[in-house]
């Protein structure tokens, strides 16, 4: 009798892993890449992440509590931080697939840094788990990462994949400063300062 092939080696797997560490690996290795070409790479990985975590088994939680945690409140910030300086002005934009949309009569800014870093937290965990070669563990960092795709961080990368597009399509120049008020463009600065302060506030609401 044919045994049946472990889900947790399938192919749909194995390329999901290679995919996350990928990501993983440049978005840690963020400060080596100028703005733009990291936008490219972010670019080619993110629909094939999509893909392959759209295709991961549906597996059942071997253990009752949560899955172990690796990356640190510290280790967030350091990617959001990095990402949101290289981005500049290039990082917020305007969302309208937000659940803060439905208590909003105004758009949702958003933050690519931001959404970058949250995956990177989901996928890094993930890989850690993944990697200790012990097949509970294994099994159910495969369902908690299929679940949090699903529900969380699933949303995030097609919103960061549409705001990457058009940065990489629109010329727009990555990395830039808001000008300071006294210039001619004044008006673009003011315009760049209510959209950083109204995405604070959005923060402090949804907490």
């Amino acid at each position: 009798m044919t045994k049946s092939p472990d889900p947790l080696f399938s192919g749909s797997v194995v390329e999901f892993v290679a995919s996350a560490n990928e990501f993983c690996k440049y978005t840690e290795r963020n400060g080596e890449i100028e703005g733009i070409e990291l936008l490219k790479i972010y670019q080619r990985l993110l629909p094939f992440i999509y893909l392959k975590a759209s295709l991961l088994p549906e597996l059942e939680p071997v253990f009752g509590e949560g899955n172990e945690k690796f990356v640190r409140e510290e280790d967030w910030n350091k990617i959001h931080d990095e990402l949101k300086a290289k981005l500049g002005t290039a990082d917020s934009y305007l969302e309208v697939f937000d659940e803060r949309m439905h208590d909003s009569d105004t758009p949702v800014v958003a933050s690519l840094a931001e959404n970058i870093a949250d995956i990177y937290q989901d996928l890094k965990d993930f890989l850690i788990l993944y990697q200790t070669g012990t097949n509970e563990i294994m099994n159910d960092a495969v369902w908690e990462c299929r679940m949090n795709f699903e529900n969380y961080w699933g949303q995030k990368l097609l919103n960061s994949l549409r705001a990457i597009h058009r940065l990489i399509y629109s010329g727009e120049e990555i990395g830039l400063e808001p000008e300071k008020p006294g210039s001619e463009d004044e008006e673009k600065y003011r315009e760049s300062w209510i959209l950083s302060r109204r995405q604070k506030d959005y923060r402090k609401d949804g907490k």
